[in-house]
């Protein structure tokens, strides 16, 4: 409808000038309801707000002004304030055929003045592997990075790894009694899932240990502060921050192990980042912004030598930066992550955060810290925000080992897939090295777009068993009707196109109106940081084709000029359909 709208309102505008002395660039429009005779409708009703007038005369004369003026208006109607548009099938012939001359329709080219957009996801911590909450947050980050681009603007994927701190010692410590000199190439396992193992055990570990001093008398609080296993693991973290050579050692090893396991998760699941921050070492940086706020008095040091903000003023609370030991928390690594990206980035326009919502308050306090220490960039940071991923069975803790397990999960996907297209019964001819790569894109692509489709602020129950399904608002869905519009453009071999048949139906026309709202729909999503949006589009496109391809027949038509048009018409679908799954990370097979 914007299409339209654009070439409409310049000519409304010139008309309202020269009749009613009234310059009015802004209209509003709406698709013409299905009991009136139309395509579009210009609500008149929002003009008498500026011009004194009859709504049905008013309409009237701006109805018969455009059909004098433009040749593919062809009629008009007014209902009482609402003025319907008929418009020429030719008009649709001739979009879809720019549509067609253009191979990124949809995506703008860069726009080197908007600066650089950083997003950040993932952001894991080197004490577990990447679970199904962590393929929600890659998910959405790497998606928005897509559609930011697909806008207009240059864009860094960027993730902070989270690899120090006491969880990370619990890990080594752990390790370093129960493991024996343990391996990835010794136990076959992906080095993430192997600290992982290690972090669940210290937690089972601790817990024992917790239970035997409350049996000596000591209280719960008193027991877990005075746990050998909690006391090995604040020694350590004070060892590593002071750089004791044997804890540093063991520590770059066992991230070692993880960063190689990590990076064939992310392989897997199809994302990918431009740079790395580390909070070893920008915790650093944010000490001396800590140092700095002491000095401008923006912070205070309490008795105990702890340092803290106070931000009571601004309805929240006093936020702890330094512990009295002197080491950090979480907010002073933020605070360093976010100088060293702007230092890195001095054109950055904007920094997207892509954390769970138990996450608000943190931002909300890192934001407003930055702006007391004086960064005007901080007004360009935002926290995209998304809901918990639940499941049928309850919330995931990663210290008892009850994560549903991102590799795991993947593997799950494919086997489902593999399962319900075997029962389908539509592979013959596949080798089997082919059966799986289909699998594999096929649940891929379900688990993707079951995520994404929903809004990133609401909560998801994941449902493995109902996302691989071929019907319905599902990935598969959209899959199998691209595979069958390529088995039809297979059918047709060389055709011309870019034919200018004179009438087409309704069905086919409703296709380019929807084509027509992609590039809309590609800067609302960027402007909401919404995938949701090009998911749900993709799913409006690809009902309007099935209806079309279950009512009009495209090869068997007898007319060639339009045969002609309706295999240009699939083929326009399919290239919009690449290009806009392809901002949600999901690949489209040939064949299924």
């Amino acid at each position: 409808m914007k299409a339209l709208a654009d070439q409409l309102s310049p000519v409304i505008t010139d008309y309202l000038i020269a009749n009613y002395q009234n310059d009015i660039a802004q209209f509003e429009y709406q698709a013409t309801r299905k009991e009136f005779e139309g395509d579009i409708t210009l609500v008149v009703f929002s003009l008498l707000r500026h011009i004194k007038a009859n709504p049905v005369t008013l309409g009237e004369a701006i109805g018969a002004h455009l059909v004098n003026t433009l040749s593919w208006v062809t009629d008009f109607n007014v209902v009482k304030g609402f003025l319907n548009l008929s418009i020429a099938d030719g008009f649709y012939v001739e979009q879809l055929n720019a549509i067609a001359s253009n191979d990124q329709y949809g995506h703008q080219p860069l726009d080197k003045t908007k600066g650089v957009a950083l997003v950040e996801y993932s952001s894991p911590n080197t004490n577990k592997p990447l679970h199904l909450g962590h393929i929600r947050n890659n998910l959405l980050g790497f998606s928005v990075a897509n559609i930011l681009a697909a806008s207009g603007q240059k864009v860094v994927k960027t993730q902070i790894i989270n690899d120090r701190g006491i969880h990370i010692c619990k890990s080594m410590v752990a390790w370093e009694k129960f493991g024996q000199g343990e391996t990835p190439e010794s136990t076959g396992l992906k080095g993430d899932k192997l600290v992982g193992n290690y972090y669940v055990r210290f937690d089972k570990e601790y817990k024992q240990e917790i239970a035997n001093l409350m049996k000596e008398g000591l209280s719960e609080d008193e027991a877990k502060i005075n746990a050998p296993l909690f006391k090995a693991a604040q020694t350590m973290l004070r060892d590593w921050e002071a750089g004791k050579t044997e804890v540093v050692q063991l520590w770059k090893k066992m991230n070692s192990w993880v960063y190689k396991g990590f990076d064939v998760t992310y392989r897997n699941l199809g994302v990918a980042f431009d740079s790395y921050y580390y909070e070893s070492d920008t915790y650093l940086l944010g000490k001396t912004l800590v140092e700095e706020g002491l000095e401008k008095n923006i912070l205070f040091k309490k008795e105990d030598g702890s340092v803290w903000i106070d931000l009571t003023d601004e309805g929240l609370d006093e936020k702890l930066l330094l512990r009295s030991d002197g080491t950090a928390v979480y907010m002073t690594q933020d605070l360093g992550t976010a100088l060293q990206r702007y230092k890195d980035n001095p054109s950055m326009s904007g920094m997207v955060y892509t954390v769970g919502n138990e996450q608000d308050y943190h931002f909300k306090v890192l934001f407003l810290i930055l702006k007391k220490l004086g960064f005007t960039w901080a007004d360009s940071l935002y926290h995209l925000s998304y809901g918990m991923v639940d499941l049928p069975h309850g919330k995931m803790k990663s210290r008892e080992g009850t994560v549903v397990d991102a590799d795991d999960l993947m593997v799950e996907m494919s086997t489902t897939a593999g399962k319900i297209a075997e029962e389908l019964g539509k592979l013959e001819g596949m080798t089997n090295e082919e059966k799986k790569s289909l699998y594999h894109t096929i649940g891929l692509g379900a688990l993707k777009y079951f995520i994404l489709k929903v809004d990133p602020k609401k909560r998801i129950l994941f449902d493995p068993e109902s996302s691989v399904d071929f019907t319905g608002n599902t990935g598969p869905f959209i899959q199998y009707t691209y595979a069958r519009i390529q088995s039809i453009l297979r059918k047709a071999g060389e055709r011309k196109t870019n034919t200018q048949t004179t009438s087409i139906q309704e069905r086919e026309k409703e296709i380019i109106k929807h084509l027509l709202e992609y590039p809309t729909v590609v800067q609302q999503a960027a402007k909401q940081y919404s995938p949701a949006l090009i998911a749900n589009y993709s799913y409006d496109l690809v009902k309007l084709f099935n209806s079309f391809y279950q009512n009009i027949s495209i090869l068997g038509e007898e007319d060639q000029a339009k045969t002609n048009f309706r295999i240009q018409l699939c083929q326009e679908v399919a290239k919009v359909l690449e290009q806009s799954t392809g901002l949600l990370g999901i690949q489209l097979p040939q064949r299924m």
